[in-house]
């Protein structure tokens, strides 16, 4: 349905008017040069754009004072040392003649963005706006903000649109204490906030920003904070906080809209935050936000003060809302910073089956070398003998950017009906050559016969489009049949096994191919390129498997290309198998190939199809706590493999898992 971007111009009129060092930071420049990068980049041509609109003084009665909203109203008629002499009274905010006018357009497009995407005009979308809102309450301006704009929009959704459940994520790199108050009491707001806090030291040095404030009333369990108490955290920290804090609870509390505080002073360069996160980590954290609430995501700017960083960071959260791919994640993801002591503490007044595998009790700073894990046995399962020949044409990988197809779609029994698929997802019989096609299965000889052989044609075919630049994500047919091999010593396969599929007898251990077979007899790591895990039995399980266990191994791992294998009877409901091959869209920059055996029908190809391009995953179902066993089993895993694999390694340094 495509992005909506919200935007006036009206929004640069205000601006500091008299010297005041803290304040001069909020220049109308953030939004001309954010939209000046979305234009270059072409990314607002994409983009359905809205003209944003007033918020009504009945709409910002919403959230604030009939006191407060006159009081603002009355600033367009003071002189400049009458605005001064009001900006005093309150922290960090500076009043100009234009203030209200600029502050009910912030409101109302926060408002307005939430209306296209509820009404179905659109699937997500960003509002670029000033002054932000996140610190803003009842009754005060703070901290640069007039009005609440993200509180406002998730009233706006529960009154105007009849939602229950609102998710409200806050990556500014300070505490929103203004969306907390004003949400600390209702248990239909979700809200998590990360933010820079130094043990309170950091601005504004509240007390309530700690870990520990977790809503009251109704509201307990409902409010979650992440304090950083140092700065330097990067992206392996800010990927960490997502799958090991915000989506258990997100799975669990099941939103029906996802509202983002979108700061970017958490990017790298910002003076503010002092924090190095890329980029394209924003990418990489929006797309693991639409698989929820059926992709229904929307961003309201808030902070961001160091320009590049800032319309870098727009255009990254953009290109994601587009559904594009998001670009690899630079640097290595090294081990995230040790966390506080109440960081896993959030689980007051929710069952969160998931908490247990993502909490931890205390464990020592550092460990030495782990005693080495036994050799693999000898498996004989034909069927995937020749999965691990994928990695050799890895050799041959061509990092393009802008494929030409982006997707590609082989079912043969497809391909000529409607498929309700987007028009930009190609559907193709391709084969390789006869000839290429024995010369690969020869030395197998499960794929030296009939359909085996058919099936491994089609998907060397799909697999040199993909090498070749010309396609970003394939989906297609026989996947639990094999594919090519060998790899040059830089380029590494991730193949992620779902069913009763024994790994090749002929991968070795030398760092090129992580293998990782869910539906397997025992949790296991028979080496750190070899694990295996059973079948999760509940959506909570499956969740902490992909999560705890998937989603860390595979941003450790760093891949270059991702194989998704669903064998003969998998076990997976196909929302699940969905929700698994969207979120590792994001380890690779989008380079997945999804493989399904001729079982599959083709409802799963076509949803498979539509994630790889960008649509949001159906819903897994009902949250239904992961059983002890599978928790036990997810936990030897993380001990075993923490050592080697850095994302694992995240732990509260005291207190037990689930406790208060």
């Amino acid at each position: 349905m495509g992005t909506a971007l919200v935007y006036h111009e009206h929004m640069t009129a205000a601006r500091l008017l008299w010297d005041d060092p803290e304040c001069e930071i909020e220049r109308p420049e953030r939004l001309t040069t954010a939209l000046e990068r979305l234009q270059q980049r072409g990314l607002e041509q994409r983009c359905l754009r809205l003209v944003a609109r007033e918020a009504s003084e009945e709409e910002l009665g919403l959230v604030h004072s009939p006191e407060y909203v006159a009081l603002m109203r009355g600033t367009q008629a003071l002189s400049t040392e009458e605005l001064q002499a009001l900006s005093r009274q309150f922290d960090a905010v500076y009043f100009h003649p234009s203030t209200f006018h600029c502050a009910r357009l912030a409101a109302g497009a926060a408002l307005q963005l939430v209306d296209a995407v509820l009404t179905g005009v659109v699937c997500n979308g960003i509002a670029l706006v000033r002054p932000p809102g996140h610190h803003s309450q009842r009754a005060a301006a703070n901290g640069f903000c007039v009005f609440n704009n993200v509180a406002l929009a998730a009233k706006h959704a529960q009154q105007k649109h009849g939602l229950r459940r609102v998710l409200i994520v806050d990556w500014d790199i300070h505490h929103g204490q203004g969306t907390q108050y004003i949400f600390e009491d209702d248990p239909s707001i979700l809200y998590f906030s990360w933010h820079r806090y130094e043990h309170g030291r950091f601005w504004p040095c509240l007390r309530e920003s700690d870990a520990d404030a977790v809503g009251r009333g109704r509201g307990l369990g409902f409010t979650v904070n992440l304090p950083w108490n140092q700065v330097g955290m990067g992206n392996a920290d800010y990927v960490a906080a997502f799958l090991q804090v915000l989506l258990p609870l997100a799975f669990e509390f099941n939103p029906e809209l996802v509202l983002v505080s979108a700061g970017f002073d958490s990017a790298i360069g910002d003076s503010e935050g002092q924090m190095q996160a890329t980029p394209e980590c924003f990418a990489h954290l929006t797309q693991l936000l639409q698989v929820l609430a059926g992709g229904r995501v929307c961003a309201v700017l808030e902070g961001g003060y160091h320009l590049e960083s800032l319309s870098q960071s727009v255009c990254m959260m953009v290109q994601a809302l587009l559904g594009d791919p998001a670009p690899l994640l630079s640097g290595p993801m090294a081990r995230p910073h040790r966390y506080s002591s109440c960081l896993l503490v959030v689980t007051l007044n929710h069952s969160l089956g998931v908490a247990p595998v993502l909490s931890s009790s205390t464990r020592a700073p550092e460990r030495g070398p782990s005693p080495p894990l036994p050799a693999e046995p000898e498996f004989k399962t034909a069927a995937t003998q020749a999965t691990a020949a994928l990695s050799s044409l890895l050799d041959q990988l061509h990092l393009n950017p802008t494929p030409p197809v982006r997707t590609a779609l082989a079912w043969p029994v497809l391909l000529d009906g409607d498929l309700g698929l987007p028009p930009d997802v190609l559907c193709q019989e391709g084969s390789a050559s006869q000839e290429e096609t024995q010369a690969w299965a020869r030395p197998h000889e499960a794929l030296a016969q009939g359909k085996a052989v058919s099936a491994l044609g089609k998907v060397l075919y799909l697999l040199d489009r993909i090498l070749d630049g010309q396609v970003r994500q394939l989906a297609g047919a026989g996947g639990s049949r094999g594919v090519r091999g060998g790899t040059n010593s830089s380029s590494r396969l991730l193949c992620v096994a779902v069913g009763q599929l024994d790994r090749p007898p002929d991968l070795t251990d030398d760092g090129r191919t992580l293998w990782l077979n869910i539906g397997g007899k025992e949790a296991a790591a028979l080496s750190v390129f070899h694990v295996s895990v059973p079948l999760p039995r509940t959506t909570g399980g499956f969740l902490s498997c992909a999560l705890a266990l998937v989603l860390p191994l595979a941003y450790s791992f760093q891949p270059d290309l991702v194989l998704v294998v669903l064998g003969p009877a998998h076990g997976l409901q196909d929302p699940q198998a969905a929700l698994l091959v969207a979120l590792l869209r994001g380890p690779a920059g989008g380079r997945v190939l999804a493989l399904m055996n001729e079982e599959s029908t083709s409802q799963l190809a076509v949803v498979l199809a539509r994630v790889l391009h960008g649509e949001a995953p159906p819903s897994p179902g009902p949250f239904c706590m992961a059983s002890p066993e599978d928790v036990q089993g997810l936990m030897h895993l993380r001990g075993r493999l923490e050592p080697q694999w850095k994302m694992l390694r995240v732990a509260g340094e005291a207190g037990r898992p689930g406790s208060a």
